[in-house]
């Protein structure tokens, strides 16, 4: 996450992102739940159930009108006491208690009447993760966003992304990146931008300087953030940020919003409680006072 030293980065061809780019249309009267989007958060496992919850918090934070969070059966109990907003429901899970090849056919509805999905928070490593998230990047056709243990499944066979069914983000750090394939020069604006291109899906390359890169060639950066958000956590709430507008913008908008919103809120959490003692839920809390303000 943001944090360390800034880098200086050509930025011929990389604009940097302001606040303009994270303005948001102000919402109409005769609207409801439905018209702001439907969120579908797949993580957890036995010993990591705070990502999901986290994820799920900041979406809700940032607008979405309905968020599912599925997790294994055997944390189900520890994440609805987390959420009250959200919607958790159990899904099959292995012996590890981790998300199983059997939640598949339960998640065929909710992926399909989903505007978007967000998948690895918490979701583990190794036995049948892999394919898991495999078969989910070719099936799924619309918006899909992969974090933290979902990049690791990917690296394991990247061919899942140049076949992806629908639209795909991706928002690893520079290891994630790494074990991805990409390549790190210290221009993370070009890093990204390559990566982008060459496998067809959005890339949030997280940093002390974000880089975000589409696969049509526009790249943008975010300089703002700072070494308190280098902490557990603070990943699962971008992600959540960024899923909770892909229900209710346009995805360029969506994901270029998400990191400013995210850089912002932990700039507010910096200023008012200190690098050392900030939490990612802090941020979550500063959510709403960076995006009334971008209320257009």
């Amino acid at each position: 996450m943001p944090g360390g030293k800034i880098v200086d980065i050509d930025m011929k061809n990389a604009r940097l992102l302001e606040a303009r780019d994270a303005a948001l249309p102000k919402r109409e009267r005769d609207t409801h739940k439905g018209d702001y989007g439907r969120l579908l958060i797949l993580g957890g496992c036995a010993g990591y159930t705070g990502a999901p919850a986290m994820c799920a918090r900041a979406a809700l934070r940032a607008g979405a009108g309905l968020v599912y969070v599925g997790v294994p059966a055997p944390i189900y109990e520890v994440t609805a006491v987390k959420l009250d907003e959200a919607m958790p429901f159990p899904l099959p899970a292995d012996a590890d208690g981790r998300i199983s090849m059997a939640a598949l056919p339960a998640l065929a509805d909710k992926l399909a009447r989903c505007d978007a999905c967000v998948l690895g928070p918490g979701l583990g490593r190794g036995g049948e993760q892999t394919e898991f998230v495999r078969r989910v990047v070719l099936s799924r056709r619309g918006k899909l966003l992969l974090d933290a243990d979902a990049l690791s499944a990917v690296a394991e066979d990247m061919d899942m992304l140049s076949c992806a069914a629908g639209t795909v983000v991706v928002t690893p750090h520079e290891g994630e990146f790494r074990r991805m394939g990409g390549t790190v020069t210290g221009n993370p604006a070009a890093d990204a931008a390559a990566f982008a291109a060459r496998h067809g899906c959005i890339t949030v390359l997280k940093g002390p300087e974000t880089a975000v890169a589409f696969p049509d060639g526009e790249t943008a950066v975010s300089r703002l953030g700072n070494p308190g958000m280098a902490t557990g956590g603070s990943g699962d709430v971008l992600s959540g940020i960024i899923g909770g507008l892909l229900g209710q913008l346009p995805v360029k908008k969506a994901v270029t919003a998400g990191v400013y919103i995210h850089g912002a809120a932990g700039d507010l959490c910096a200023a008012r409680l200190g690098e050392y003692s900030m939490l990612p839920g802090d941020i979550i809390e500063a959510i709403p006072e960076v995006m009334k303000n971008l209320v257009k």
